[in-house]
């Protein structure tokens, strides 16, 4: 396979989700990566290493994720676009610098493939038990954005997407995908570079000598420059201000850490995506996203050979949550059932949306395989009781 001047392997391939992430990066832009071995997302970056050699990137294998975490974000600063990947346990590892971009606002990309947990748990065997921590792992306000892809298709789609939505509001993006997406081979269409609609960084270009670093504009995110170029900069976590100063007081707190909501929040039903079917008259629609989504739609068709009305709403964009949405779903259905494979984690977000207006359950599964549909349809007929 040749890739074309811009790195880009135009065409149908049959890839693997892990390998359809990597192309997917490069597709973006994405020129910086350092990354730890951990299954199952190492293929990711071993075709990264294979491929940067192509067209320029520079590839770097830590010595561990914290080492990775850190990398790409200073790779961010310099003027790339950055990308780490991991699994569970290392994922756990990159969240104090997953806190640190949120409060730098360094665009950048994280990519995690599940597997079963707590722990080294199930390291060859997929689980979708990170999500309440990709949202909330490190401490302190603040918001990030996720994407759930299903399909090695929408692993090199979504992860364009991961980089524009990263690169447009100066926010840590993930990919939240499994070991099953990961490891499935199926066929994925690549286009032309100059088809692949593609989002770049907002820099300054006023006096060098009048650049604040975290002035926003009117849509509250902040131009960038390039560390090197010639700007007078200061970047730090500590609360900061519109220089990057550290101010140790709650009224620069409440300035920043608001912006840094408000930039996500303002923005959310732009951010928000979704898959929606048969939901205006359904008596149940089924809630999910990633692999879980795949599995639901047979569980979805043998309902409706048993003349159960049921709708489906797929989750893309986990991370904003589209909570008006599932307000307005709960007010025309009996019950909606979430399918994930945990014990309940964005269960409690359509729960906590749905505001008792029906019934809300959960089917849960601990991860080291997808459901049994026919353990989704017995949650179904439970619900309409």
């Amino acid at each position: 396979m040749k890739a074309d001047p811009k790195g880009v392997l135009t065409g149908e391939h049959y890839l693997d989700g892990d390998h359809a992430c990597a192309e997917g990066a490069l597709a973006a832009g994405c020129r910086f990566f350092a990354g730890y071995p951990i299954t199952p997302s190492t293929e990711v970056a071993e075709r990264i290493a294979a491929r940067f050699p192509e067209c320029g990137g520079a590839f770097i294998q830590m010595e561990d994720e914290m080492a990775s975490s850190i990398a790409i974000l200073g790779a961010s600063w310099a003027g790339k676009k950055s990308m780490t990947v991991t699994s569970g346990p290392g994922f756990s590892l990159m969240q104090e610098h997953i806190g640190l971009a949120a409060m730098l606002e360094t665009p950048c990309v994280f990519v995690n493939v599940q597997r079963g947990g707590p722990s080294t748990g199930l390291p060859t065997l997929p689980g979708q038990a990170d999500m309440m921590q990709a949202r909330w792992g490190s401490h302190g306000d603040y918001e990030i954005i996720a994407l759930a892809p299903n399909s090695p298709q929408e692993c090199f789609d979504f992860t364009i997407d991961c980089f524009n939505l990263s690169e447009r509001y100066r926010v840590p993006t993930f990919l939240m995908t499994d070991e099953c997406v990961g490891h499935m081979t199926e066929k994925v269409v690549i286009p032309k570079a100059e088809e692949i609609k593609l989002v770049e960084r907002k820099y300054y270009n006023g006096p060098k000598n009048s650049y604040l670093p975290y002035k926003s504009d009117a849509d509250l995110v902040p131009p960038m420059v390039k560390a090197g170029d010639g700007y007078r900069f200061h970047v730090t976590g500590l609360t900061h201000d519109e220089r990057g100063y550290p101010i140790m007081n709650w009224q620069c707190q409440e300035v920043l850490v608001h912006r840094l909501m408000d930039k996500i929040r303002k923005n959310a039903e732009q951010i928000y995506r979704y898959e929606e079917e048969n939901t205006e008259d359904a008596d149940v629609i089924i809630v999910s996203y990633g692999i879980s989504s795949r599995v639901a739609y047979r569980a979805i068709a043998l309902a409706k050979q048993q003349g159960i009305k049921i709708g489906f709403l797929r989750l893309i964009v986990v991370w904003p949550f589209p909570e008006r949405r599932i307000e307005e779903l709960a007010l025309k259905t009996k019950a909606l059932v979430t399918v994930e494979m945990n014990y309940g984690q964005v269960a409690l977000e359509v729960e906590r949306c749905a505001h008792g207006k029906c019934k809300t359950v959960l089917v849960p599964h601990g991860g080291g395989w997808v459901h049994d549909p026919q353990d989704i349809l017995v949650k179904i007929k439970e619900a309409l009781k």
